[in-house]
């Protein structure tokens, strides 16, 4: 499968891979009293990306608030990572993951990340080894892949991917899935293993600006397995349709 407009070449991501060896401060471009020049990959920069910060409304009332927050702050090829994804119900955190995380670039598109996670909310928190990749496949797919081990044997694996479809150059058309799995029971988390969460929805945003966009949308969420019977013996749906509104934003 071919990245649109043909595949980006191998040293895409390289400082010096288009200069034929030459790198300012030395050599023919060495100029005595000048100070050396730094270019775009040789800075630190910062960035905080708010994915989705919505209120979700469900027939039953079951209303919530909902978060999902990446930054990082490093370098073209090396960054710290923060995420953050959490559900407040009812006035209380209801469950949250926060993952600090190491991301080196391994491809044009490609980021690699190691570190861990926290998972707070109700019942006992979990702290867990993080590893996965993070980038842009062909056809302009955002997807994450993110592995995990945790205490007493447990493990988890996270899918994440979404899709821009330009309706006009404001109008936006966001779908949006993700899994979770579990390898184990973990009874005093309501989580079973296997398949224990999915959602997919849409959501349609405008973007006043390229940095704030607000949006509207519909999501379908569920539990599956030993999870979706937690979630019954405690007097909830396992599957239920969520509207969504919020905004969409970055800087």
């Amino acid at each position: 499968m071919q990245m649109q407009g043909g595949s980006a070449p191998p040293d895409a991501r390289d400082p010096h891979g288009y200069s034929d060896g030459q790198q300012l401060g030395s050599g023919d471009y060495a100029v005595p009293g000048v100070p050396r020049l730094m270019m775009a990959d040789e800075h630190t920069f910062a960035s905080l990306r708010g994915e989705t910060l919505e209120r979700r409304f469900t027939r039953k009332g079951d209303d919530s608030t909902a978060y999902d927050l990446q930054a990082w702050f490093g370098t073209t090829y090396n960054k710290a990572v923060v995420k953050a994804e959490g559900d407040i119900a009812k006035g209380k955190l209801d469950e949250s993951r926060t993952e600090l995380l190491w991301g080196h670039a391994i491809a044009p598109y490609w980021d690699t990340q190691l570190g861990i996670r926290v998972d707070n909310g109700e019942g006992p928190s979990r702290q867990w080894l993080a590893f996965g990749v993070q980038g842009l496949a062909p056809y302009w797919f955002e997807l994450e892949a993110t592995g995990y081990v945790g205490n007493d044997g447990r493990t988890a694996l996270r899918l994440e991917g979404s899709y821009e479809l330009l309706l006009t150059q404001r109008l936006i058309l966001e779908p949006r899935a993700e899994l979770q799995f579990y390898g184990k029971d973990d009874p005093e988390r309501r989580i079973g293993k296997g398949l224990a969460d999915a959602s997919a929805g849409l959501r349609l945003r405008y973007e006043i600006s390229r940095q704030f966009a607000p949006y509207i949308g519909v999501e379908r969420a569920g539990s599956f397995g030993r999870t979706a019977d937690y979630v019954r013996a405690e007097g909830g749906r396992a599957q239920q349709t969520r509207w969504v509104a919020g905004v969409r934003f970055w800087f």
